[in-house]
């Protein structure tokens, strides 16, 4: 009689977030947590300074020669009106170089520069978070990993230095995913920042033309 053995059946594991999530421990979930609410923060920021800066950029094209024909015509009045109409960055600019007409063209000059310092602040607004997020998320990942690791080599220290695999494993995995969700939400952040970066230039050099067309208008003669 032939005796024919049968091999077990090996079963594949399947990997599950909620489960790795929810056997990490609470401090895995914590760091988890976090990390979930930076992500978030850093999405509403993005999106909320990318309509503002799209705003920003949105100025008549004959915004500048309507402003060169009412001061030609010695019509301040009009061209402040105009500038309030469009409230938008470049228009506040050259409202201040409006209000300044009359005086040296160094003190319009260094009034512009003011005005135009602020408006790049207010581009700016809340932007450095997402540079400071893209930097920290994978140290805090990094941390919830030494954790997971801490909490694994304590298990098995436990169980009398017997090395369960099984035990191992889900240690390592549950380390591995907080490592994993920082550096997703650090790479979000760094795309983010630059992207924003980016775009509040293209504003910064349509301020400067702007003030450069001003000037050589304040300096055509009369």
């Amino acid at each position: 009689m032939i005796l024919i053995q049968e091999t077990p059946l090996r079963t594949e594991k399947t990997l599950s977030l909620m489960e790795l999530i929810k056997d990490g421990g609470l401090g895995g979930q914590l760091i988890i947590g976090l990390l979930f609410l930076l992500l978030i923060i850093v999405i509403y920021i993005y999106f909320e300074r990318l309509f503002a800066i799209k705003s920003a950029t949105k100025v008549n094209p004959n915004f500048m020669s309507q402003i060169k024909t009412y001061v030609l015509s010695h019509k301040i009045d009009g061209a402040q009106a105009l500038c309030s109409s469009e409230n938008k960055p470049v228009a506040r600019l050259i409202s201040k170089g409006l209000s300044r007409i009359g005086r040296p063209l160094e003190d319009i000059s260094t009034t512009v520069e003011n005005a135009g310092r602020l408006e790049i602040y207010k581009l700016e607004k809340n932007v450095s978070i997402l540079a400071t997020i893209a930097g920290a998320a994978p140290m805090i990942g990094f941390l919830g990993t030494v954790i997971g690791m801490i909490l694994s080599i304590f298990e098995i220290s436990n169980a009398g230095g017997n090395i369960d695999m099984q035990l191992l494993s889900n240690g390592l995995y549950t380390a591995m995913t907080t490592t994993v969700a920082g550096l997703i939400v650090g790479i979000v952040g760094y795309i983010t920042y630059n992207h924003l970066v980016v775009k509040t230039n293209k504003v910064v050099y349509q301020m400067e033309a702007t003030s450069l067309e001003f000037f050589d208008l304040l300096n055509e003669p009369a």
